[in-house]
């Protein structure tokens, strides 16, 4: 696959599983654990897909998100990773400008799929 995925993720454990999971896959990863972080990486490594926890210290997920709506622009798919599941919360997510979510926490039998339909990409 050879494609790059920037995680923007907080929680040592998420991210170990992430990157796990995303690297035996055959993606290149990219990590940040904050929000201003993540916005830097995205905007200087051109992912072709964002992961984005949502509650990021220094700058949250919604935030960095909108940030890089204008910068990259709006071709840059942003996936929420997130734990939220109150009513409302799907709405923000999207009207922060994430493309979808994927749910937290984190199912290693289904995580690659859904990122790779983000993606466009069939299931390996």
């Amino acid at each position: 696959m050879g494609r790059r995925i920037l995680v923007a993720e907080d929680d040592p454990q998420n991210m170990y599983l992430v990157r796990f999971l995303l690297e035996k896959a055959g993606y290149e990863v990219l990590s940040a654990g904050d929000g201003e972080v993540a916005v830097e990486m995205a905007r200087t490594h051109k992912p072709d897909l964002v992961l984005m926890d949502m509650l990021l210290p220094r700058l949250d997920g919604y935030e960095a998100t909108r940030m890089l709506r204008d910068d990259p622009g709006p071709d840059l798919p942003i996936v929420a990773l997130t734990a939220y599941s109150m009513k409302g919360d799907r709405e923000a997510i999207l009207e922060a400008g994430c493309d979808g979510y994927i749910a937290k926490p984190i199912d290693p039998e289904r995580f690659v799929a859904e990122v790779e339909s983000y993606l466009g990409e069939e299931e390996a």
